[in-house]
């Protein structure tokens, strides 16, 4: 089966097709849903920190004596009942990152990529047009193929032109059709794809996961 995309050559705009046959014909949310809460989670930082107790910096002499004053029989300022003391089980520094299977990653995208052709959220440009870095040409261009939000832009392979195009444009990022992955097409509107882009993902998809040492056929 093909899918009818927007397409826009440097001059004008035009319809042509994109062959969605590797895709499937459904949609797994479940499995998008576990993608982008790994990227996301593999982007965490993780670096905030409480301290405890025994990292605050305050004496550690009683402030008054045990009996006798009518105060609470506080040990030292350090205890996390008093203001600027530790922290009880606050937050410390650790790795929120996991990994799915590679196989698991590469359906998620042929999901997202079948989502965004369901929804017409994808359209085609051709590199042709851009005989030297132009931001003004790259806006024009997500004008005219209706990209008023953000976007995604996909390339066969590195195109230093393409990529000083459009790099300075809020919300429109540049990658190369290897390195997608789900996240980057269901974090952004619309997903452009630059001359043979769709071709290179559709023989990246169709590439068979590499059998483990010894397994049986």
């Amino acid at each position: 089966m093909s899918s009818s995309v927007k397409s826009w050559n440097g001059k004008s705009v035009a319809s042509t097709s994109v062959d969605d046959a590797g895709l499937g014909d459904k949609v797994k949310v479940r499995l998008l849903r576990s993608a982008v809460r790994m990227y996301e989670a593999n982007k965490r930082q993780g670096t905030v920190c409480t301290k405890t107790r025994g990292e605050t910096n305050y004496t550690e002499n009683k402030p008054y004596k045990q009996k006798g004053t009518g105060n609470a029989r506080r040990g030292d300022r350090n205890s996390p009942l008093l203001r600027g003391g530790g922290v009880i089980f606050g937050p410390r520094p650790r790795d929120f990152g996991f990994a799915l299977p590679r196989k698991a990653l590469r359906e998620a995208l042929r999901s997202a990529l079948a989502g965004k052709l369901r929804d017409k959220e994808v359209v085609a440009l051709s590199a042709a047009g851009f005989t030297k870095a132009s931001t003004k040409m790259a806006a024009a261009a997500l004008k005219a193929l209706e990209c008023d939000r953000s976007a995604c832009l996909v390339l066969p392979a590195d195109n230093e032109t393409i990529w000083k195009s459009f790099r300075n444009i809020p919300d429109v990022s540049v990658v190369r059709a290897s390195d997608l992955n789900a996240h980057q097409v269901l974090v952004h509107r619309r997903l452009v794809l630059v001359d043979d882009a769709w071709t290179v993902l559709m023989a990246r998809l169709a590439k068979a996961p590499r059998r483990a040492k010894g397994a049986v056929a």
